[in-house]
């Protein structure tokens, strides 16, 4: 991906930025424009509150190309609170194991590097809420 699709992306890798949908009130992640649940226009800017739970994961132990170094980790779908599923990596979990149902929050994290100048690329990733005593 080039550095001016990461530009026009930033919204929603970096805040969670998505849409909702004026005439059903569908929470969408990704933006789409279009409501997958009414099909109606949806261009109205939504922040998501970026916290939600594991729905699922799996543990990568062989990595695409560009991700070697990174291996093992664990990708996981998030339903978040406002109900869309967002596939993404979990971090900070150490030997943890992480479960279904584990609350999770959203934080910018390294995502990798771009390009013979190693352009760094950033995104969210999801770790375990951290639990203040």
């Amino acid at each position: 991906m080039e550095i001016t699709s990461h530009w026009r992306i930033k919204k929603q890798r970096y805040a969670l930025v998505g849409e909702v949908c004026p005439h059903c009130a569908s929470k969408i992640f990704p933006p789409r424009d279009i409501c997958p649940e009414c099909g109606d226009e949806a261009k109205d800017l939504y922040q998501f509150s970026g916290r939600g739970e594991v729905y699922s994961y799996t543990t990568l132990y062989n990595a695409p190309a560009g991700y070697e170094e990174q291996a093992p980790y664990t990708v996981a779908m998030v339903q978040l609170e406002e109900g869309p599923l967002v596939t993404a990596q979990l971090t900070d979990i150490d030997e943890k194991e992480p479960e279904v149902g584990m609350p999770v929050e959203m934080v910018t994290r390294k995502l990798g590097s771009e390009g013979d100048r190693g352009i760094l690329i950033y995104g969210y990733k999801f770790r375990p809420v951290l639990e203040i005593a």
